[in-house]
């Protein structure tokens, strides 16, 4: 089959937008919780009255302050309340969110402000005020800045007072469903990042076809979940939408190192992530259990969940396995319930990625992890698995509205509600992925009779070896990212001989990992040169291999004494491998690895 396509379950008026998903919560229960804040350590409801009467406020306020419907105001803040809050108070204004890491340096800030004409910015601390100082002689447009840590929020309010509320209902109605609500800029592991215009059609006419098919079951009225992605990505800023007209209850956290706290507290029933954050969650379980002298008995329950999860594709689990899974359900699955509060039975993943393993390991121990496929082009998700129609290892079918199509190189083509206008400033690089009528990835991919999708990789990533074999780097990267002490890898040998792998250690892992393995503390640059964790990563190494063909395994393979990080620039704020300066940075050790006389990928 090379396209699938399923037709709209819900078609909103042309005249609607976002805010209005957000009036129609309110109407339909005003005094309901719409969103927990943390005050002081404790969870504190929000009525969807009260939301709607601070996002009037802040709306006001940006009024008062002299932007114009369809000016681009910048948001450079951690996942936070008050991000969301200002995100429905500009839409509210007329304006055009233009989201910024938090993470970002000065010249990325400088880019995205100058491409995108913003007007203004609202940061989140002073540290953030000094980045924009530094490129703020090249940014003449900047009106007004607003800093969330130096009371923007309280400012912004007392700043609309005076503003009447017919200008603001002018305003809110003068948006419809094709005008821009947002510019959000690539990560750009290649060049510089282009900005996606996303529509309010794009996210609502999503979000209405997403919960006509999954929110019954994923986020029916009075479900919650915790936002701890970036908020500057379009998945988790997609969610917020959603979570509106859903009836669900929303939670922001804004550091991971709270992650477990907040998940035990709030409480979650279905949360969105990385496959990375899946890994941790296994990778720190086993670690545990292994410190504990339990390691056989997880690695028992783990095998029982993952043959559950198969059995009940394949019709439905034996006598002896529902009984083994009944004890690991009490001895190791609860335990597991409890860090992520008690209550999550789904979990979207998207971003890359996420391994058979994985998920039926999860499904089998009670959390149903429905693994999507989307870019920022596409309003984050095109595909998604749905609780009566998975097929683990696949990113599932199309959403309703949506369609996919194979191209004859093997191209993912999508079409739909949720694909960008085009890129801002750049008719070129619009044109380029936007053929009649076709949004063209540059993911590699193949679809089943089903509709179900799968991922095979990327265009710009297939390795092309000496040998003219065609390598997919994603599948090996993936399955050695499950290796607790493997941080980041990637995949190289284009126009080589053979295929090889860089390989970082994961530092919070490696000191359990010693432990475990009766070894004494040392750092990460000694740990690259110990005999037994390169035994280690080689075994893992090896079970990757068994995924692909000779031609395509990994002969080699070097540790490295660094990680892959953002801050190095190694990786994109979604945590994608930025592969060009990986092989510009690390060029000696990939020279090093094919100056020896290792087989050729011919055997």
């Amino acid at each position: 089959m090379n396209e699938f396509r399923l037709p709209a379950l819900a078609t909103p008026d042309a005249s609607s937008n976002i805010p209005a998903l957000l009036a129609e919560r309110i109407a339909r229960d005003p005094s309901a919780t719409i969103m927990e804040r943390k005050i002081d350590g404790q969870w504190v409801p929000m009525t969807a009255e009260e939301f709607g009467a601070a996002v009037t406020a802040v709306a006001k306020g940006f009024i008062a302050a002299g932007v114009d419907a369809g000016d681009r105001v910048a948001i450079m803040s951690k996942t936070r309340y008050e991000w969301t809050l200002l995100d429905f108070a500009l839409w509210s204004a007329g304006a055009v969110p233009v989201p910024v890491y938090e993470t970002s340096a000065p010249e990325q800030l400088r880019w995205i402000l100058s491409d995108s004409g913003t007007s203004a910015i609202v940061m989140e601390t002073p540290e953030h005020e000094e980045v924009l100082a530094q490129v703020r002689s090249d940014l003449p447009e900047i009106q007004n800045t607003w800093t969330i840590e130096v009371g923007a929020i309280e400012d912004l309010s007392s700043a609309g007072i005076e503003v009447p509320d017919d200008a603001l209902t002018a305003r809110t109605a003068g948006q419809r469903l094709d005008s821009t609500a947002t510019i959000i800029y690539t990560s750009g592991t290649t060049g510089r990042p282009k900005g996606a215009e996303l529509t309010h059609g794009n996210f609502v006419e999503l979000a209405l076809n997403a919960l006509a098919e999954l929110g019954d079951e994923v986020c029916p009225p009075g479900s919650r979940t915790l936002l701890f992605m970036p908020l500057a990505h379009v998945f988790a800023r997609f969610i917020g939408v959603l979570v509106f007209p859903a009836g669900a209850v929303l939670g922001h956290t804004p550091d991971t190192k709270d992650l477990i706290e907040d998940m035990g507290t709030f409480r979650p029933t279905f949360i969105l992530s990385v496959p990375r954050v899946f890994e941790k969650v296994y990778n720190s379980a086993e670690q545990k259990a292994a410190a504990d002298g339990k390691l056989k008995i997880f690695r028992m329950a783990a095998a029982t969940a993952v043959e559950y999860s198969r059995a009940l594709d394949e019709g439905k689990p034996g006598i002896g396995l529902r009984l083994r899974h009944a004890l690991f359900s009490k001895l190791v699955y609860s335990k597991l319930h409890k860090t992520l509060g008690n209550q999550v039975t789904h979990a979207i993943s998207g971003g890359a990625p996420l391994g058979e393993r994985l998920g039926h390991f999860f499904r089998g121990m009670g959390l149903v992890v429905l693994e999507g496929y989307g870019l920022t082009e596409t309003t984050a998700p095109a595909s998604v698995n749905t609780p009566k129609r998975t097929k683990i290892g696949t990113v599932g079918p199309p959403l309703p509205g949506t369609a996919v199509r194979i191209a004859d190189d093997g191209e993912i083509c999508l079409q739909g509600h949720n694909i960008m206008r085009g890129y801002w400033n750049d008719p070129q690089a619009s044109e380029e992925v936007l053929v009649d009528g076709w949004f063209h990835t540059g993911d590699v991919g193949e679809l089943d009779d089903d509709g179900f999708l799968r991922i095979t990789g990327r265009k710009k990533e297939i390795i092309v070896t000496a040998g003219g074999k065609n390598v997919a780097p994603a599948t090996l990267e993936d399955s050695l990212r499950s290796h607790p002490l493997i941080s980041q890898c990637m995949v190289v040998g284009d126009k080589q001989r053979f295929i090889a792998a860089l390989i970082t250690l994961d530092a919070e892992m490696l000191p359990s990992w010693l432990v475990n393995n009766g070894k004494s503390e040392m750092s990460v640059e000694q740990a690259a040169q110990d005999p037994d964790v390169q035994a280690s990563i080689e075994r893992a190494i090896g079970r990757a291999n068994k995924q692909v063909s000779r031609a395509e395994s990994i002969r080699e393979f070097r540790i490295l004494d660094r990680d892959f990080t953002e801050e190095d620039g190694y990786l994109t704020p979604s945590l994608k491998l930025r592969r060009d300066r990986v092989l510009s940075d690390f060029a000696d050790v990939i020279d090093e690895i094919y100056a020896g006389s290792a087989p050729t990928d011919s055997k």
